[in-house]
């Protein structure tokens, strides 16, 4: 299973009144981590984006296990756990030093047609990423 790992400083202005991250960030750390799977993949979010195609997000699921607090350095592990050639699903863990799984989740995406948000199929219109993401999907 190919699994990207990103590292991420918890932040004071991601945490909450509790002193732990508050759980909305955990969404961003989980776009960081496609984003950067993605990169050592070989392609970029911008250039697609350049072609008129957009990857919004169709679904999201997140399961919070143990707190994250400031000042702690996490890994957010990324894969794609399922592809069609029209969806992405990837898959996170956000780990701490201690190799204690703090969050896990999964986000589901389409390609769309940036001016008519239209469904493009990826096996169709970007072959390169079809045949990454045949390569590295979890089975």
């Amino acid at each position: 299973m190919y699994v990207t790992e990103t590292p991420v400083v918890v932040r004071y202005a991601e945490t909450d009144q509790m002193g732990v991250v508050h759980h909305s960030n955990y969404l961003v750390w989980f776009e960081v981590g496609r984003t950067e799977l993605i990169k050592e993949l070989g392609f970029h979010y911008a250039e697609m984006e350049k072609e008129g195609i957009l990857s919004p997000v169709t679904d999201i699921q997140v399961s919070y296990k143990n707190p994250t607090t400031y000042g702690e350095t996490v890994t957010v592990k990324t894969s794609v756990a399922r592809y069609d050639g029209l969806r992405v699903t990837y898959h996170y863990e956000v780990v701490n030093a201690s190799g204690v799984i703090c969050v896990t989740g999964s986000s589901t995406h389409v390609c769309v047609k940036k001016d008519t948000f239209r469904p493009v199929s990826i096996r169709k219109h970007l072959p390169d990423w079809d045949q990454a993401y045949k390569r590295i999907v979890h089975v």
